[in-house]
């Protein structure tokens, strides 16, 4: 048998590589014409089926409603703030900045809402556990001030509403309750 030099292989597998591409590109343009059968294990979307799992979430209506509210409670007290609803996954649903709100409200508002939800308890609270925990602070996303809230239902968290802009986080707070109070109506 007859050694081949560097150079013919080198060839050799640029040809085979070639043809091989080809071929699966042809086996691939020639199936994409064609439709796409079904496929042979449905999965059925029934309350039976232990591979799924149903979860609640605010619509875009209740989480407007609530966001609405959060800024209509603030403007009683002449506060100019922003407010966040987030979902369960720390998705964003609504934002409204109010009139007159600062620039850093609205990325706070969406920051302490995502943190209200993720820990399922209003972020004034979250606040205490930084002294026994401080690295707490250090996860992206998070904002431990006041002014978070969660939103629940069947006692898991569904939402959470943020607030930022009024001279305190007490206050943030307070109107972020006005929102989840509105939702109860």
């Amino acid at each position: 048998m007859k050694k081949l030099s560097l150079r013919t292989r080198v060839l050799t597998g640029a040809v085979v590589a070639a043809a091989l591409g080809a071929g699966t590109f042809g086996a691939m343009s020639a199936s994409a014409s064609t439709p796409a059968a079904a496929p042979a294990a449905a999965v059925k979307a029934d309350a039976a089926n232990r591979n799924l799992q149903q979860t609640t979430h605010l619509t875009v209506a209740a989480a407007t409603k609530a966001a609405q509210a959060t800024l209509d409670a603030a403007k009683k007290e002449n506060q100019r703030v922003s407010v966040a609803v987030v979902d369960r996954n720390g998705n964003t649903v609504v934002t409204l900045r109010g009139d007159g709100a600062g620039p850093q409200a609205y990325e706070s508002a969406v920051k302490k809402a995502y943190t209200a939800v993720s820990w399922n308890a209003p972020t004034s609270e979250l606040t205490q556990r930084l002294t026994n925990t401080p690295t707490l602070k250090d996860i992206p996303g998070t904002l431990f001030l006041a002014g978070g809230a969660p939103v629940t239902a069947k006692g898991a968290p569904i939402a959470g509403i943020g607030v930022a802009g009024a001279p305190s986080g007490d206050l943030d707070e307070k109107f972020a309750q006005a929102g989840v109070a509105s939702l109860a109506e």
